[in-house]
């Protein structure tokens, strides 16, 4: 029950830092604030990843900050490190697919989560 609450108020946490950003006075067409959100979220759990290796984190604080913060910063934090691991192993040919099908298909979902509504 402790992983569940961690997550819940990493996820709650990072939300809000989500949030702030939004609140950025930017106007334009292009995307700048998610995909600045986008970024930093992936360096985040990048450095998060490192951090835990180096300094040997509980599982605890990397629920917290990996799965919580990061996940409710942004999911694409996680899609990048899953991304970059892939490729670390050498796995090229599932990294390509993982990219496609991950890029087409929440594209994709997303036309047909607006259909369906």
């Amino acid at each position: 029950m402790t992983g569940f609450a961690l997550v819940g108020l990493g996820g709650a946490l990072g939300s809000m830092l989500r949030y702030t950003i939004s609140l950025i006075p930017y106007k334009s067409t292009f995307p700048l604030l998610t995909l600045l959100t986008n970024v930093l979220g992936a360096v985040l759990i990048g450095y998060i990843t490192g951090l835990a290796v180096q300094k040997n984190l509980s599982e605890h604080v990397i629920l917290f900050l990996k799965t919580g913060l990061c996940g409710g910063f942004t999911t694409f934090s996680t899609f990048s490190l899953e991304a970059h691991t892939l490729l670390q192993n050498g796995q090229y040919g599932y990294a390509a697919l993982y990219l496609l099908l991950s890029l087409s298909g929440s594209i994709l979902g997303v036309v047909c989560g607006m259909k369906l509504a």
